[in-house]
Order: C-alpha cells, then sequence, then structure tokens
C-alpha cells in the first residue's frame, strides 16, 4: 500500500469509526481539554498500529482495543499527577441544582458517576456491555475468555446495584 492510499484508507477507517474514540474518551475524562489529549493520543496510535491491522477482527474491534488501552494508561498516568477530588459528592451537589423531578436523569447521572469510579478495567467492559457488544466480541476487544466477560460484568451490575441501593437508603 502507498503512503497516499495508506493515508486515506486510514482517514476513512477514522472517520467510520470515530464515534468509538469519543465515547471511550467520554468515558475516561471529564476535562475538555483531558478528553481532546485523549482524542489525540489514541488517534496517534491508531496510525502507529495501522500498518500491523491483520483483519483478523473487524476495525471497530481493533480501535476499541488500541482505545481502551491507551484510554487506561493515560487515565492511570493523570490519576498519578494529580489529586483526584470525591466526585461522587460533586455529581451529587450539581444533581440537587437541577430539577429534582427528574428522577430518570438523576438515576442515569448517577449511573455515569458510579462507572467513572471503577476500576480501569472494570469501566472498559462497562461501556462496551453498554454499546450491547456481545460476551464474545468484547472478549476479543479486552483480551479475556468470554465466560470471563460475563462473570465479571454480572459482579460489576451486582456492585452497581449495590451502590443505587445505599443511595436510596
Amino acid at each position: 500500500m502507498n503512503s497516499v492510499s495508506k493515508h486515506d484508507n486510514f482517514l476513512n477507517v477514522i472517520q467510520a469509526n470515530k464515534g468509538i474514540i469519543y465515547k471511550v474518551a467520554n468515558a475516561y475524562c471529564k476535562d475538555a481539554e483531558e478528553r481532546k489529549d485523549l482524542v489525540q493520543e489514541i488517534t496517534t496510535q491508531l496510525w502507529k498500529s495501522f500498518d500491523t491491522y491483520t483483519g483478523q477482527y473487524k476495525y471497530s474491534t481493533w480501535i476499541y482495543r488500541i482505545a481502551l488501552n491507551v484510554a487506561i494508561s493515560f487515565y492511570r498516568k493523570e490519576n498519578r499527577r494529580k489529586e483526584v477530588s470525591n466526585p461522587l459528592l460533586e455529581g451529587l451537589i450539581n444533581l440537587v441544582d437541577t430539577d429534582p423531578v427528574d428522577e430518570s436523569a438523576m438515576n442515569l447521572a448517577l449511573l455515569q458517576q458510579f462507572i467513572a469510579e471503577l476500576r480501569e478495567m472494570d469501566k472498559a467492559l462497562m461501556l462496551l456491555y453498554l454499546e450491547e457488544k456481545s460476551h464474545k466480541e468484547i472478549a476479543e476487544i479486552v483480551g479475556i475468555s468470554a465466560t470471563n466477560v460475563a462473570t465479571k460484568i454480572g459482579r460489576i451490575k451486582k456492585h452497581l446495584q449495590q451502590k443505587f441501593l445505599n443511595i436510596k437508603h
């Protein structure tokens, strides 16, 4: 493949799958500037890895795999650099300022907050689960067995349910 067609092919793949990159960046970064940096880092890593794409998996699976690996590394590096305040309290304070009657919006905000508090791999699993990926596809993306995916997702869901129960009581 010559460099022009490689370049064009890469741009087409990125354009067709850019939603994946943004979903991953949004899941791992709250700050807009950090999200931009993460999107740029993911895109750079995809470009560096483009020559090694074998076609064994769909482009979307390949992109998820690289994007999640980059996001996890980025997230760990960012958390080492700065002290993290309690995001749950900030989220609840922000929710109090909104319309208290909209319980579904509050529950969605709490779910997003609880997912943001998960460990990196658990967050990746929930992101893919909420994208309605099959256990097989999630397994291909994160590099664990489909059985392990099912077990981990079941545990994460129980953990999230418990967090909701604790808030309600």
